[in-house]
């Protein structure tokens, strides 16, 4: 199903490329902020504090409807947050941008989730979440090993560059063929009364009773 197959490539190039960069926080802290250990320390609560707030968004949404829209917005926020992180030389900066960092991250990979439940048949959800927890924890082993093979090479905030680089041509990509997302999807929100006016609609042409 090509909403699913999209949801679970963007994840896992969000995996690969957007979240690795946490594996490098150790030299950013030390040699580009000239840190010490509790700097560290505050660039991972960072983190930790956007994501929760993230958590938080989500909860507070009615349903998955524009959950694309979001997932798409959060892509290109996690990689514009990663550029600006890895061209920082600022500790207060540095901690803002990971925090928006980790809502992105958060967002996206709840927001995946939740969508995924959604549109995935209940005789496909066991092979739908083993292919979404592949890509959501398979992919960041080797994404940190690419990243750190980059900044051996190039340096780490070029590493940094290119990982939150492609994230936002990610993002753009996937919002980019969301109308054709949205039109494969609609017939599964009417099913399931996600888009309750055009449920009620149905309901009325056909006689059909409610639930």
């Amino acid at each position: 199903f090509a909403p699913i197959r999209a949801i679970l490539l963007l994840l896992a190039t969000i995996s690969l490329l957007g979240t690795s960069h946490t594996v490098l926080l150790p030299v950013f802290a030390q040699d580009i902020l000239h840190g010490d250990p509790r700097t560290l320390g505050f660039l991972m609560a960072a983190t930790g504090i956007g994501a929760m707030a993230g958590a938080v968004f989500l909860a507070m949404r009615p349903s998955v409807r524009g959950m694309g829209r979001i997932m798409a917005v959060a892509c290109v926020l996690l990689g514009v947050s990663v550029i600006g992180f890895g061209l920082s030389h600022n500790k207060a900066l540095s901690y803002c941008l990971l925090a928006v960092a980790g809502f992105g991250m958060m967002v996206q990979f709840a927001g995946s989730n939740s969508l995924l439940q959604t549109l995935v048949d209940d005789d496909k959800r066991g092979r739908v979440m083993s292919l979404y927890v592949m890509a959501f924890l398979g992919m960041t082993p080797f994404g940190s090993l690419l990243l750190g093979a980059l900044a051996g090479r190039i340096g780490a905030s070029y590493a940094l560059l290119i990982g939150g680089g492609v994230c936002v041509l990610n993002g753009i990509y996937f919002a980019r063929r969301l109308p054709a997302i949205r039109q494969l999807i609609r017939p599964i929100y009417v099913k399931q009364g996600i888009i309750p006016e055009i449920a009620a609609g149905l309901e009325a042409a056909t006689g059909l009773p409610k639930g």
